[in-house]
């Protein structure tokens, strides 16, 4: 074989799996997402549930005006059923709007306790810094599955046409 053959026949190899690989994506990487979304935040919500969370001190620093005993459990449960949400196509829209009333208040440590969140402000972080940061992932898969919902108007003319005789 000639050295152009083979650079043909690896073109066209590349080009075939790059395609496979594109459709795989497709297929799978929104509901890898959702799990993904599930397991981290019915995870985190289980461990404040148990007392076992190490944001537990983060959280009662941070929001110091609730009774931890209190407000961390319902924040433990407020996760859970983030997360149980995206396991469920029919839950997504209510679990995107609890994530969105979360996700702020999860940023809050970074402005009441700079301290604790910043070696050097404002760009060498902490290791509590850095579990805040990662929130910017939470809130981008949650844009992601948000994206994909349909319309409840055009829901709701899907299902009246379907209806019909």
């Amino acid at each position: 074989m000639h050295l152009k053959s083979i650079l043909k026949y690896v073109r066209l190899w590349v080009h075939e799996f790059d395609t496979w690989f594109i459709r795989f994506l497709n297929k799978h990487s929104l509901a890898t997402l959702r799990v993904s979304l599930a397991v981290i935040f019915i995870w985190f919500g289980g461990l404040k549930l148990y007392g076992q969370s190490p944001a537990t001190e983060l959280i009662t620093k941070t929001v110091y005006w609730f009774n931890p005993n209190i407000f961390v459990p319902i924040l433990g449960i407020w996760e859970v059923l983030i997360g149980i949400c995206m396991l469920s196509k029919s839950l997504h829209r209510p679990g995107l709007f609890l994530l969105a009333l979360q996700m702020p208040g999860t940023f809050l440590p970074l402005v009441l306790l700079p301290e604790v969140c910043f070696v050097n402000f404002p760009f060498d972080l902490t290791l509590e810094g850095q579990y805040i940061i990662k929130n910017l992932v939470l809130i981008g898969a949650g844009l992601v599955v948000g994206s994909r919902l349909i319309p409840l108007k055009k829901q709701s003319r899907s299902k009246s046409k379907s209806d019909s005789p």
